[in-house]
């Protein structure tokens, strides 16, 4: 019966925890080739939770506190062991009786490893120690509690490094296509300018202005495309693929309103966070270390047992015993011990406040990204159809040579902010929902 309480009662404390399949403790699959195709939102996520060395190093992590949970049982469970043992020595006995003729005599003995030879398994088990082992067992489990909230965590802060990337690449193709349009038009414009100059209709300045606009709209579309560059490299690193691996992901830069419930937000972020959840889960360690500490002051009551022989016969010999014990003085330890565990319970309820805090605070300031991002998209709406007709008059006077180089350029200037500006917008708005799922908990 001994034999298979082992793996019985280590399989119930491991299904005592959080629900986590045994099998993602284990290495992940390399990350498969993306090849081709368009990449998801939702694939480049899968991909990179499955990647990530850091969420491998997480696993491992959760995986040595639950052995730490088996650790802290064990001393519940019988202990056996076996020692063999032999010496060798030489010493000189003075016998206590006077030998004939009144004389003493020493004598020389010598003990071969054969005469001193013991061969022994012995058994001993806590027999009851008020709980402390139990109380041990339960601060392990919670700290492994704590470790599975940590997987939880990364993840979520790889999804968020995700998206974040993911958005960043489509705003600098959002933006590359608006400099190429910028570049198109000032280079439209310089053509005309050249076509007045000839014709003595517009002077020199009027082509040296255009040829100022040309160069900073390319000026422009270079910082734009190594904007480009850079997300990639920002991207592929969140996936754990190297950074010159070409992938193309499918344009999600797409305005959907959303109506913020506030009050459900709220619940559902104390509810799902990961970093409340482990702050509550050190308070519960916290707890149970206080117990470990306080039944510390408790005896132990343990039977013990040993049987083996003796000589190289192996004469039969055993042993049976109760022994217990009790630290009566150990200099203060103990009671600095309670004293410890009692504040790094306190510091363990605070951190728990801070906790609620910070999670409320991210939240709003979440909630009032996406709110003003919606609102930044709107105008930026209603800025782009007023940009595209000023510039679209500004063109046309320029181009019968009633306006200005200046008042073109102006009007194409505000037409290429105003697309950057919707592109921006719908890019905060896209991080903005994602940083509204990290602070409620979700992936």
């Amino acid at each position: 019966m001994t034999i298979l309480r082992v793996p019985i009662l280590a399989f119930l404390l491991v299904s005592s925890l959080p629900a986590l399949a045994l099998a993602q403790a284990a290495p992940a699959p390399a990350p498969q080739p993306v090849g081709a195709r368009i990449l998801t939102l939702d694939e480049c996520i899968a991909i990179a939770l499955e990647a990530q060395p850091s969420i491998q190093a997480t696993l491992y992590d959760y995986a040595a506190a639950r052995a730490r949970v088996r650790e802290a049982f064990a001393p519940l469970l019988p202990q056996l062991t076996g020692s063999v043992g032999a010496t060798r020595s030489h010493g000189v006995i003075i016998p206590t009786t006077i030998s004939t003729g009144g004389r003493t005599s020493a004598v020389k003995v010598d003990r071969q490893p054969a005469d001193t030879f013991l061969a022994q398994v012995q058994l001993s088990q806590l027999l009851f120690d008020f709980g402390k082992t139990l109380a041990a067992t339960q601060v392990a489990r919670k700290l492994a509690e704590v470790s599975a909230e940590g997987i939880e965590v990364q993840r979520q802060v790889i999804a968020l490094t995700v998206k974040e990337a993911y958005t960043n690449i489509l705003l600098a193709q959002r933006l590359i296509r608006v400099q190429e349009q910028a570049v198109e038009r000032a280079e439209l414009n310089l053509t005309s300018a050249k076509g007045f100059l000839d014709v003595g209709t517009q002077p020199l300045s009027t082509v040296v202005r255009a040829e100022v606009d040309v160069a900073n709209a390319k000026v422009d579309l270079i910082n734009a495309r190594n904007a480009l560059r850079t997300a990639r490299v920002a991207l592929n690193t969140a996936l754990a693929l190297d950074v010159n691996t070409p992938i193309e992901i499918k344009d999600n830069l797409e305005y959907q309103p959303l109506t913020l419930d506030r009050a459900a937000l709220r619940a559902e972020a104390l509810r799902q966070s990961p970093e409340y959840r482990q702050a509550k889960l050190q308070t519960s360690a916290a707890q149970a270390s206080v117990q470990v500490a306080t039944r510390n002051f408790l005896p132990n009551v343990s039977g013990t047992g040993s049987y083996g022989g003796a000589q190289l016969e192996l004469n039969q010999t055993w042993s049976l015993g109760l022994s217990f014990t009790w630290n009566i003085f150990d200099g203060g330890n103990l009671i600095a011990a309670l004293d410890e565990a009692k504040a790094n319970l306190g510091a363990a309820n605070a951190r728990v406040k801070v906790a609620e805090l910070t999670l409320i605070q991210n939240l709003e300031q979440a909630e009032i990204a996406v709110e003003a991002a919606q609102e930044r998209i709107q105008a930026a709406h209603v800025l782009i159809a007023s940009a595209q007709e000023n510039f679209r008059l500004a063109q046309g006077r320029f181009d019968v040579g009633v306006g200005t180089i200046l008042e073109l350029t102006d009007a194409q200037l505000a037409l290429t902010q105003a697309s950057n500006t919707e592109a921006q917008a719908l890019a905060d708005y896209r991080i903005a929902l994602a940083q509204l799922d990290r602070a409620a908990g979700r992936r």
